[in-house]
């Protein structure tokens, strides 16, 4: 698993030492504590590797802190920000608060205001990571299938419940419309009706969204992943999940930067 990155930005640099050693007495390595002296440096920082938490003054040389978080609005893996301020300031404040800033700190900061708003920052960060796991896993059509209140009280339902318990199984179109007792045709086409989806298609998007989650959240073996969401053979799986994905589930696993621990 990866260590999660602190950031810390502050011209002063007893300041910026003493935020450091109260972390890093903290964190007891949990966490990799950096620190940069202005925003350029920082930046050379964020390009090396994702900072999860960002502690910064606003008031620097070269670039300060408001103009750090602009540049760093358009970066995807932005981290959560703590502002430090020398001095109370309302616009500044309000910047911040737009710039997405999770709280706003006065200097001098006693080791514990420091520690629980660290701590607090990397909770609301633990629940943006987990909120961008699920965005990249779930599969939006299966999503509106499964939220459609109108069919609560449809055969198609307790269908989709069926497949949903059984998606490790080789599943056939027949043997639900057996479970649900209608005949296979009718069940196809109200199936399509009533969720816009073949059988065939949501039983391949389920399995593939199911997939994902196993390839972010495990290090289970492409062979085992495929097992668990129905397929027989790892070759047959691989090309299916290309085909929907664009890439091979191992490629797939490698390209997403998602934190164990925050799953």
């Amino acid at each position: 698993m990866i260590a999660k990155r602190i950031l810390i930005v502050d011209d002063e640099q007893r300041t910026r030492e003493g935020l450091k050693k109260t972390l890093e007495l903290w964190s007891a390595g949990r966490y990799e504590i950096l620190t940069a002296e202005d925003g350029n440096k920082a930046l050379e920082i964020f390009n090396s590797g994702k900072v999860h938490l960002l502690i910064t003054d606003i008031c620097m040389p070269e670039m300060n802190g408001l103009r750090l978080l602009k540049t760093l609005r358009e970066n995807e893996k932005k981290p959560v920000v703590l502002i430090l301020s020398g001095y109370p300031d309302f616009d500044y404040a309000q910047e911040a608060i737009r710039l997405g800033v999770v709280n706003y700190l006065l200097k001098p900061i006693n080791k514990q205001q420091l520690i629980e708003a660290v701590e607090q920052a990397l909770e609301t960060q633990k629940s943006k990571e987990r909120a961008g796991y699920i965005e990249k896993v779930a599969d939006k059509r299966i999503l509106q299938v499964e939220r459609n209140e109108s069919l609560t009280k449809s055969p198609i339902k307790e269908a989709i419940q069926y497949i949903n318990d059984h998606i490790d199984s080789q599943i056939t179109l027949k043997e639900v419309a057996d479970m649900v007792y209608l005949n296979a045709s009718y069940f196809s086409v109200l199936f399509k009706e009533q969720t816009g989806l073949t059988f065939s298609e949501y039983l391949t998007r389920k399995r593939l969204e199911l997939a994902k989650s196993l390839l972010l959240s495990t290090s289970l073996s492409i062979q085992e992943i495929s097992r668990k969401v129905g397929y027989q053979t790892a070759k047959y799986f691989i090309k299916i999940f290309k085909d929907y994905e664009g890439v091979t589930p191992g490629n797939y696993r490698n390209s997403v930067d998602i934190e164990e621990s925050s799953i």
